[in-house]
């Protein structure tokens, strides 16, 4: 009889068109839908519990996450999401099941995440927990400003801020947990726990840098990311992937593979990405780990989640190294042997490159778009922006339907001004930054010109001119 694993299903992650079809090769796929799927994902599944009218939170979540899987006979679970990890892994605890443990609340909750880093010693910035604007100003003296303040239940940058001086205080309190709010209220992002919308970090801002990492004029950012998988509590380091810098206050804007740094800085990546995820204590799940580039080979944790890099993240590493991780992650969930790979890696192993690109109403220097434009893919000359053999479309299920107005990029409102997301491929990591910096701020010119020449009106041959 073919094993059945619930997936459970929110916001953010890798997109379901990508990873259900991967899922439904090794089980009979059941899916707890806190969010409604994409169009033609349901053949993939073999039932599928609507739950996104309810807005549960707390224990109350982990309550429908096991009476699902009792009512589906799962043999294990999945979440993919941000949103999903703690509760899954909560769910799988009471069961009995694999999954990403206790240690997936400090890969959750950021305020854990950063005393397990201090307790186990790891390189991160100074930061103060931080629950309102008395806390905030007290962070503030006590700190090195200027200070960043961050949700600790956050994801794709929303509700950062940059805190530079005293009177900034109050407003950038009220800002920030009005974003949080207004993002759960909009199901923009989910808040699985209670009052998470006043929960904050407030750090210094690490002093990042490319300089002993990236040639000067690599057109690389100075951080990156460790992807990886937990089977039964070993941690696999898989790939690093390269980032373009980020647009004020953090937003990411590309990330590629394979990493094109040499090869003993990744293996020293590597080192400090296996001690952050040994900290978080974690058994089964993917990995994210964000860091920092600094000064003279030095190091910083931004973060590690107990998922996999959402975006098209898998795709990419499955066009470059052949790894299906959404597979691997289903066979290790399901206690069969997961195959990862027997060490990170390198630009040695890849084949091709790919990225993700952040569809957004800004230049690659975060300066926003001059016209309000609405978006359609069909009406951009895709070849006019990218080199020849470089492949570029849209990830359906991450990104804004054609017709839609896109969104304007406020730098507090982080992933709220998404339109979504762009992937593309080519022959190798170098080609695709060169075509990521030209889409980027040639996208406005662009799509300004596609919609000009699609409503410009057409004038009859032989009648250049008026008549008199």
């Amino acid at each position: 009889m073919k094993k059945r694993i619930l997936l459970v299903h929110s916001r953010s992650g890798p997109p379901l068109d990508f990873a259900l079809p991967r899922l439904a090769a090794r089980a009979e796929i059941h899916v707890l839908a806190f969010q409604p799927l994409p169009a033609g994902t349901e053949e993939y599944c073999a039932s599928v519990i609507p739950a996104h009218e309810r807005r549960l939170k707390g224990d109350e979540l982990v309550d429908a996450i096991v009476e699902a899987a009792g009512q589906v006979g799962a043999d294990a679970l999945c979440g993919l999401s941000e949103y999903t990890v703690v509760p899954v892994a909560l769910a799988a605890d009471r069961l009995g099941l694999p999954g990403p443990g206790r240690g997936a609340a400090s890969s959750r909750d950021k305020r854990l995440m950063r005393a397990a880093w201090a307790k186990a010693g790891v390189p991160q910035p100074a930061y103060r927990t931080v629950a309102s604007a008395a806390d905030l100003r007290q962070a503030f003296r006590e700190l090195r400003p200027p200070l960043l303040l961050k949700s600790a239940w956050g994801a794709g940058s929303t509700a950062q801020l940059v805190i530079s001086s005293e009177e900034q205080i109050g407003p950038a309190w009220e800002e920030a947990t009005s974003v949080m709010r207004t993002a759960d209220a909009t199901n923009v992002l989910m808040l699985e726990v209670p009052g998470a919308e006043n929960d904050f970090l407030a750090e210094e801002i690490i002093p990042g840098t490319t300089r002993s990492w990236w040639e000067d004029g690599s057109g690389y950012g100075d951080y990156l990311s460790v992807e990886g998988i937990v089977v039964e509590g070993v941690y696999h380091p898989v790939c690093i992937t390269s980032r373009l810098p980020t647009i004020p206050p953090f937003m990411e804007l590309c990330n590629i593979a394979p990493c094109e740094l040499p090869v003993r800085l990744q293996r020293a990546i590597e080192s400090v990405a296996r001690a952050a995820v040994d900290a978080l204590g974690l058994r089964t799940c993917g990995t994210h780990t964000e860091i920092k580039l600094m000064e003279d080979g030095g190091l910083a944790l931004v973060e590690s989640a107990a998922r996999f890099g959402g975006a098209t993240i898998l795709a990419q590493i499955e066009h470059v190294y052949g790894l299906d991780l959404v597979g691997m992650l289903a066979d290790a969930l399901l206690g069969l042997p997961a195959g990862p790979p027997d060490s990170m890696l390198t630009q040695h192993d890849a084949k091709g490159a790919a990225s993700t690109l952040s569809l957004l109403a800004t230049n690659a220097a975060g300066d926003p778009w001059s016209k309000d434009l609405v978006w359609d893919s069909r009406v951009v000359d895709w070849q006019s922006l990218v080199t020849p053999g470089t492949s570029i479309e849209t990830a359906p299920g991450l990104t804004i339907p054609d017709g839609t107005p896109m969104p304007k990029y406020e730098p507090s409102g982080g992933k709220m001004g998404l339109g979504g997301v762009l992937y593309m491929t080519s022959a190798d990591s170098g080609t695709l930054v060169h075509d990521a910096y030209a889409v980027l701020n040639g996208l406005e010119d662009a799509l300004a010109q596609g919609w000009h020449e699609r409503t410009a009106p057409v004038i009859p041959e032989g009648n250049g001119g008026l008549s008199t």
